[in-house]
């Protein structure tokens, strides 16, 4: 079995949680994928483009930020094996207003907006999964506002290694601390007087 067909198979299996795909449609949607990879620190999608790529994440780490008056915010992060991309530009085909880059060297399974919507529109499976997936997406953004308006840094702080123990091996510091709303010495000082269990 290759690469690309292990990869896909995970795919399956998480989409299927969220509804099951039936066979026939599964065969659509898995031979719209192909593999591509990228360097470290590439940019696979700048603000004021369009984002013409859905990725599913089969190795490295991806970072997706605003920039304001040379200010960086940190808005998510994607690794094996999440779908990456700027999400509201590819679904509504309009302009993105964040950057998609590259933080290690990468790989993925890419699919263009016109095949993903030819497959979504034909099979309902796919659709409702689809959907549910959004669904999902849409209520942890909601659940990460209330962290970043009313938590203080260090319920952030638990709060992320919480969700995402892992995290600390794999994303440098400056872009956590970034992703809380947090300062980097606060970050720091966090980092040596919590104790993480």
């Amino acid at each position: 079995m290759s690469d690309t067909t292990n990869t896909l198979e995970i795919m399956r299996r998480q989409i299927s949680a969220l509804h099951p795909i039936p066979d026939e449609e599964w065969e659509s949607f898995s031979s719209i994928w192909v593999p591509v990879t990228y360097k470290r620190k590439s940019v696979l999608t700048a603000a004021g483009e369009v984002e013409k790529y859905l990725y599913w994440v089969t190795e490295g780490v991806q970072r997706g930020f605003h920039l304001h008056n040379e200010k960086e915010a940190t808005i998510v992060f994607s690794y094996p094996y999440s779908f990456s991309g700027i999400i509201d530009s590819f679904l509504l085909q309009k302009p993105s207003r964040f950057y998609l880059e590259c933080i290690t060297s990468s790989q993925f399974l890419r699919t263009t907006y016109q095949q993903y919507e030819q497959v979504r529109r034909t099979h309902a499976g796919l659709g409702q999964a689809m959907y549910l997936a959004l669904a999902a997406a849409m209520s942890g953004v909601l659940e990460r506002q209330i962290e970043l308006m009313v938590y203080s840094a260090e319920e952030k702080f638990r709060t992320l290694l919480k969700r995402s123990p892992h995290i600390l091996q794999i994303v440098p510091h400056k872009y956590l601390a970034s992703y809380l709303g947090i300062d980097p010495t606060t970050f720091s000082k966090l980092l040596s007087t919590v104790k993480i269990s």
